[in-house]
C-alpha cells in the first residue's frame, strides 16, 4: 500500500505557507453582500426563472415573481406573440421561445425554476418535463387538469426533491391562518358542514361546440396551443379565456375558483381525500321544454357534495355550489350582513358555532360577526410576509434555500397540500361528468338513460378509483394527443 504521509504534510506546509502570507498581508475574505454594499445580492442568491404562459394571468405571475428582487427572468413561452409582448418588453433580454418542450431543452442549464401559466389540460405535461430536470416549479390553479395529473404531480415533487407551490394566492393570507387558530382554540367545536360557493361562471358554459371554424389568429400558433387536447380547427370566442368553460381545456367554475373557495377548510379541517362525490347539475334549455345535452362543455351550474372520513371522528358533509347557487343563509348572520363577499364565500359549521369568510380566505368572520371583536388569541401559525401578496416570494424565498430548508416549511401552497386539494376539486367534476354520462335506452333510437345521476360515487383515494360505478373511472385520466405524455 502507498504511503501518503509524505503527501499530506507537503500540503500541510503549503496551506501554511499560503495563509501566512495572506495574513502579513492583511488580506482576509469578505462576503460578497458586504462588498456590493446595501441592496447587493450574491448569485447565489439568485433565482433563473422561466416562464410558460406570460400573457393574461400569465403576466400577472411574471411580474409577482420577479418582483421579488431575487429573480433574473431567463426565458419566456408562449404560443401566442400578441399576447406575450407585454412580459417580453418588461424582460427583453429573457429568450423567447413558442414550444415550452423546446425552451426547457435549450435552457436547461440556464434555470432552476419555471412557472407555469398555461390552459388548464397543459399544467401537468410542462410541470412534470420541469421538475424531472430538477427544477422548481410554480403552476397556476388549478395544478392539474384531471385527478391523476395532480397525483403524479404531488409523488414527482417528492421525489426529485423540487419547491413547489400552486398559484391560489389567498392561502398565504392571513385570514386563513386566523381561522386556523380559531378552529384549534375550539371556538366552533368540532366542524360537522362545509359549505362553500361561487358565482362563477362568467364565461359561457353550457353551450354547443360552435359549427363554423374559422382561421386562427396569424400571431397564434393553434397546433401548439392545443397540445394535449384532441385536434380540432379553430372557433371564435375560445382563446384567451372562454376555454375554461369546455371539458378539453378547462376545468369549468370548479377548477377556476375552488382552489381559493375550498382551501380554508381545507387547510383549517386537514382534510385529505374525499370517500365518496354526489351533484346536481342546471339544465340548458335549446328549445321549449327541450333540455339540451352538451357534454363537452361544463354545465352553467351544479352542487356538488363530498363526505369525508375522519378517523375517530364523524363523517365531514363538504359542498360546493356554482352558477350562483349559493347556501341557506346562516341564522346568526344579520339580516343586512354581507355573506361571504356577496358572490363567493365559504361557511364552516361547527358543534358549538360557526365562521365564514370571503374568496382566499379573505375577511374571516365568526358568527354572529359581533363574536369576532370579542376574541382575542395568541399567534400560533405562521404569517407571510405580505400575506396573499407575498404568495409569489413565499416560493422564490423557498426555491433560493432549497427542499428541506426552513423557508421550504414555509410554503403555502406545496404539491403535498395543494395536490389533495386539487384532487378533491376535480371529484366534483369527475361527478358532473359522470351525471351527463348516458347509454342507449334499449329498443329506442333517439332515448337515452342517465346511469350516473342519482347515485353516489364511492371513491377509492389512494388508487385513485370509482368502485362502484366504472364508467366514471375514465374522467380519471384523460388520453394525451400524440406527442405529449407524462
Amino acid at each position: 500500500m502507498k504511503n501518503n504521509k509524505p503527501d499530506q504534510q507537503l500540503a500541510s506546509r503549503r496551506n501554511f505557507i499560503k495563509g501566512s502570507a495572506l495574513a502579513a498581508a492583511g488580506f482576509f475574505i469578505v462576503p460578497r453582500h458586504v462588498l456590493g454594499g446595501p441592496g447587493f445580492i450574491a448569485p447565489s442568491d439568485r433565482l433563473r426563472v422561466a416562464s410558460i404562459g406570460v400573457g393574461g394571468m400569465g403576466a400577472g405571475d411574471v411580474r409577482g415573481i420577479f418582483s421579488s428582487g431575487k429573480v433574473d427572468m431567463i426565458a419566456l413561452c408562449d404560443v401566442d406573440d400578441t399576447r406575450a409582448k407585454q412580459s417580453r418588453e418588461a424582460h427583453p433580454k429573457a429568450n423567447y421561445y413558442k414550444d415550452y418542450r423546446i425552451m426547457l431543452e435549450k435552457e436547461e442549464k440556464n434555470i432552476d425554476a419555471v412557472s407555469v401559466s398555461t390552459p388548464d389540460h397543459m399544467h401537468a405535461v410542462q410541470a412534470l418535463m420541469a421538475m424531472k430536470m430538477g427544477k422548481h416549479v410554480y403552476v397556476q390553479k388549478p395544478m392539474s387538469h384531471d385527478i391523476y395529473e395532480a397525483r403524479m404531480l404531488t409523488e414527482a415533487a417528492e421525489k426529485y426533491k423540487v419547491v413547489t407551490q400552486m398559484g391560489n394566492q389567498g392561502s398565504s393570507g392571513d385570514g386563513v391562518r386566523q381561522m386556523v387558530e380559531w378552529y384549534n382554540a375550539g371556538l366552533i367545536g368540532e366542524a360537522t358542514k362545509v359549505w362553500t360557493w361561487t358565482n362563477r361562471p362568467v364565461w359561457p358554459q353550457g353551450i354547443p361546440w360552435p359549427s363554423t371554424p374559422i382561421a386562427p389568429p396569424a400571431d397564434l400558433d393553434w397546433d401548439l396551443w392545443l397540445g394535449t387536447a384532441p385536434y380540432k380547427d379553430y372557433v371564435g370566442n375560445l382563446v384567451p379565456f372562454n376555454w375554461r368553460g369546455w371539458w378539453d381545456y378547462g376545468t369549468g367554475a370548479l377548477g377556476d375558483m375552488a382552489c381559493h373557495i375550498m382551501e380554508p377548510p381545507f387547510r383549517v379541517l386537514g382534510l385529505g381525500y374525499p370517500s365518496s362525490a354526489e351533484c346536481s347539475v342546471g339544465s340548458v334549455y335549446v328549445g321549449e321544454f327541450q333540455r339540451g345535452y352538451f357534454p363537452d362543455s361544463c354545465p352553467p351550474s351544479s352542487h356538488i357534495t363530498l363526505r369525508f372520513e375522519r378517523p375517530g371522528k364523524e363523517e365531514l358533509e363538504f359542498h360546493w355550489m356554482d352558477g350562483g347557487i349559493q347556501p341557506t343563509r346562516p341564522e346568526e348572520l344579520g339580516p343586512n350582513e354581507m355573506m361571504g363577499d356577496g358572490g363567493n364565500g365559504v361557511i364552516i359549521e361547527g358543534t358549538k358555532g360557526k365562521m365564514m369568510c370571503s374568496t382566499y380566505g379573505a375577511n374571516p368572520q365568526l358568527l354572529p360577526t359581533s363574536r369576532t371583536k370579542d376574541v382575542s388569541l395568541p399567534q400560533t401559525e405562521y404569517r407571510v410576509p405580505g400575506g396573499s401578496s407575498g404568495h409569489y416570494n413565499n416560493w422564490v424565498e423557498a426555491c433560493i434555500a432549497g427542499h428541506g430548508s426552513e423557508e421550504f416549511k414555509k410554503l403555502s401552497s406545496p404539491f403535498s397540500v395543494a395536490g389533495p386539494l386539487t384532487e378533491s376539486v376535480l371529484m366534483g367534476n369527475l361527478a358532473i361528468r359522470s351525471y351527463d354520462y348516458r347509454i342507449p335506452r334499449t329498443g329506442s333510437d333517439n332515448q337515452f338513460d342517465y346511469p350516473g345521476r342519482g347515485i353516489k360515487l364511492v371513491w377509492d383515494g389512494a388508487n385513485m378509483k370509482i368502485t362502484n360505478f366504472d364508467p366514471a373511472n375514465q374522467f380519471v385520466k384523460r388520453t394525451y394527443r400524440e406527442g405529449y405524455s407524462l
